[in-house]
Formats: C-alpha cells, structure tokens, sequence
C-alpha cells in the first residue's frame, strides 16, 4: 500500500512517499518560501525521485497541526484536493503524535512535544508510555517547565529554539531527541498506513485541523477597541 504524506506543521514542512512500512522518498521544503509557492509541485517531485505515479497512491495523509494557521489551511487544502480527485482517503495526524513517535517511547521518561509558536510561546503537549497526558496548549516555555517534573526527551523546533532555557530549568532531567527537530512526513505515513489497516478509511472532507491558538485576524479583531 502506497502512502502520499505531507506535513505543514513548521515554515519549512516536508513531504513523504511511503510503501507498507518502508519511506522510498521524504524531503524538506524550503523554509524560505510560503508552502503555496511551492505545492503541489513538492509532493509531485517527491513522487518522481520515488518513481511512483500520483495514480498509485492508496491513502493520502496530511498533518493536522499545531502550526500556523496559513499553513495548516494550504497543506490540509492540498491534499483535499489530490484525494477528493483520486477518489481515495484523506487521513490526519497530530503533528504532536508524529512527534511523539519519532522521539520513541523510553520508560520512566515523559516527552514533550514542542512546536514553535513564535510571539515567545510554543505550542506543545506531553506523553508518557506512548499515550497523550497533556493536552495540547500554547504556552510560553516557563510556564510549561514548571509543571515538568520527571526525566523528560524534548523534541521538535520549539525545543531547538528554547533548549538553553529547557537546561537552565531542569538540568539532568531534560534530554533532547536526535535530530531535534525531524522531518515528519515519513513518521505521519507510518501512522496514516497503521490507521489504514486497521479500517480506518475517512473521506477526504472528515479532516479536522488542530487550531491551538485562534487564527491572527480574529486576535486582531478582539484586540481594536470597542467604539
């Protein structure tokens, strides 16, 4: 079974071209551009260093955030968009979950999933044994290390961004994943095929996006002052 991935999640994201259980082609985008300069051409390229026609593609999978609320809405979009015209399904991903599994499951140590979220906060959400303990927030970084108590393996941009501050607060009990911030596509294909085969086929419009923070125009909007 083929699986066609992408994740939008961070300014750069990546996208993924996986078989059963084997990643034939993950690629970076370029950060430096917005992802609708450069979708769908990114998944059509990774589709042909892949040497897999957009036609063999079984199930589509996208990440479903946090992340910024532009990029959130042009990847889940994209992707709507190949599945709807393939007639296959669309499945979502918690960039936090994908997170969490690329960083492993160690016992007697939590994980922290970080996400930047510019604006001296980062979105994030804990795990221990593989399941979910804290629900996704946005936080700036002080407030979520005081609630850390036990030896706990940060990962994602947030934790690269903030890991002086991370070291500073907890010492010996933080560690840091390698690479600390990793492509996701892959792993969210990996969870997409998993999800697949266990009869879990949803229709390209069932995507639900994981806003953690309301979108920039309404802050804006409730921030003018009341005439």
């Amino acid at each position: 079974m083929f699986c066609l991935a992408l994740d939008t999640t961070t300014p750069g994201g990546s996208c993924a071209v996986m078989r059963d259980d084997l990643v034939l082609r993950e690629r970076a985008g370029d950060r430096d551009r917005p992802h609708d300069a450069r979708l769908p051409r990114d998944l059509m390229a990774v589709l042909e260093d892949a040497r897999v026609a957009l036609d063999d593609i079984d199930v589509f999978a996208v990440a479903t955030g946090p992340g910024s609320f532009t990029g959130l809405r042009i990847g889940i979009a994209t992707m709507q968009g190949l599945a709807f015209s393939a007639g296959k399904p669309l499945i979502g991903v918690s960039g936090f979950d994908a997170l969490a599994r690329a960083a492993g499951h160690a016992p007697l140590v939590a994980i922290a999933t970080w996400v930047d979220a510019w604006r001296g906060e980062v979105f994030a959400a804990r795990y221990e044994h593989g399941l979910e303990v804290e629900s996704p927030t946005v936080e700036p970084p002080a407030a979520l290390l005081r609630r850390i108590g036990m030896p706990t393996v940060f990962i994602g941009d947030g934790a690269s961004v903030h890991a002086s501050l991370i070291s500073a607060a907890l010492g010996d009990r933080a560690r840091f994943a390698e690479p600390p911030a990793p492509l996701l596509a892959g792993t969210i294909a990996l969870i997409a095929l998993e999800s697949a085969a266990s009869g879990d086929l949803p229709q390209p419009d069932a995507i639900r996006p994981l806003y953690v923070r309301r979108p920039d125009a309404e802050l804006a909007r409730d921030a003018r002052p009341v005439p």
